[in-house]
């Protein structure tokens, strides 16, 4: 888990609804920004039965470290949360648990209040399912390789899963919308004369961006990265050898130019969690505008004025080029609806000339 930052977590989501913002504020607001991580790893059994033999004598001796309900306990293993503290997010996860609220290998995301310095903290949390099932650890919990593994893990987590975000919209700046344009077009892109974890960063922000994996069709993807490979389009090149760093056959649209000062306003203010928040509102909003165009293309299929109305919507949208691209990868099956998609494409392509 991980603390968003000193001041509220409302108060940071607040900020950005403000239009305005001198210097002196920005400033202010940044000096008083101190980003503390936590980790905390707890051992869940879905059932009292479960522990048995030399697992219960273990829960017996760490008694106070467990939350029992009728049907599952939560015992901790290991945490860097103040003592004072830890149990609160026990009780809390507890809560969430007894709900139903927490399912196997999905995370989560919500704001919580612990004993910690910080007003709020963001809180990620979630059920990871053992791939075997290991001997019970022995009294001292060694069984979980916590030195070797586990903990230098969970310390690097925030570091590794959510500031990577913050440290490329500080490299590009203004030039996000590229990348962005460029993850939900499933272009690749290449980092020259940069360090290692540069390039890392930006790979894992292209595919922290990207819809793959979202299609409710499995064939979508595959579909969609055979007509890429068809296509002309080259990759984008971001050359780290000036600063800032110079792109190369970089495309955007009025869509991704529209998210720009989201997220340099979130990198100004060392916001890296609303970081992670204003990505998943911008795929959020475009796999809603792909469903739209999914909906407005098969009316159209028997109606003219439905036809219409899809050539409207891709105007106004801004992102025609990455909706009408991924529809004729999800309908290359389908004539009628291929059909349809070239009257917009041609649509699209005059309006781009006019």
């Amino acid at each position: 888990m991980f603390s968003s930052q000193t001041s509220s977590f409302q108060d940071s989501i607040d900020v950005e609804e403000r239009d305005e913002f001198d210097s002196e504020d920005i400033a202010g607001y940044s000096q008083k920004i101190q980003l503390n991580c936590y980790y905390t790893i707890y051992l869940y059994q879905g059932t009292r039965s479960e522990a048995c033999g030399e697992n219960v004598a273990w829960n017996q001796r760490r008694a106070d470290s467990t939350t029992s309900h009728d049907d599952f306990s939560l015992t901790l293993i290991d945490s860097s949360l103040p003592s004072e503290a830890e149990p609160e997010l026990r009780t809390y996860i507890s809560r969430r648990l007894s709900k139903g609220a927490l399912l196997g290998g999905m995370g989560n995301i919500a704001t919580v209040e612990l004993s910690l310095p910080e007003q709020a903290v963001g809180c990620y949390c979630c059920l990871l399912e053992q791939e075997r099932s290991p001997e019970q650890p022995d009294a001292d919990g060694n069984g979980y390789n916590l030195e070797t593994e586990v903990r230098p893990y969970l310390s690097r987590w925030y570091e590794e899963s959510v500031m990577h975000i913050y440290r490329v919209v500080q490299l590009v700046q203004s030039n996000i919308s590229f990348l962005l344009h460029a993850a939900l077009s499933h272009t690749h892109v290449e980092v020259t004369n940069s360090d290692e974890r540069t390039k890392a960063d930006v790979s894992r922000f292209i595919k922290a961006a990207s819809l793959q994996g979202l299609s409710q069709q499995d064939t979508t993807t595959a579909s969609l990265c055979k007509a890429m490979s068809e296509d002309t389009q080259s990759d984008v090149v971001i050359d780290c050898s000036s600063s800032p760093p110079t792109l190369t056959n970089a495309v955007s649209n009025c869509f991704c130019d529209g998210w720009i000062q989201a997220f340099l306003n979130a990198a100004e203010r060392c916001n890296p969690f609303l970081l992670r928040q204003i990505l998943e509102n911008f795929k959020l909003k475009a796999i809603q505008d792909m469903n739209s165009l999914k909906r407005f293309v098969r009316q159209a299929e028997m109606s003219h004025y439905a036809l219409f109305r899809c050539c409207q919507f891709l105007q106004g949208c801004g992102n025609g080029d990455v909706l009408l691209q991924n529809a004729r990868a999800e309908h290359s099956d389908l004539p009628e609806a291929c059909n349809i998609i070239a009257v917009l494409d041609e649509f699209l392509s005059e309006q781009a000339q006019a």
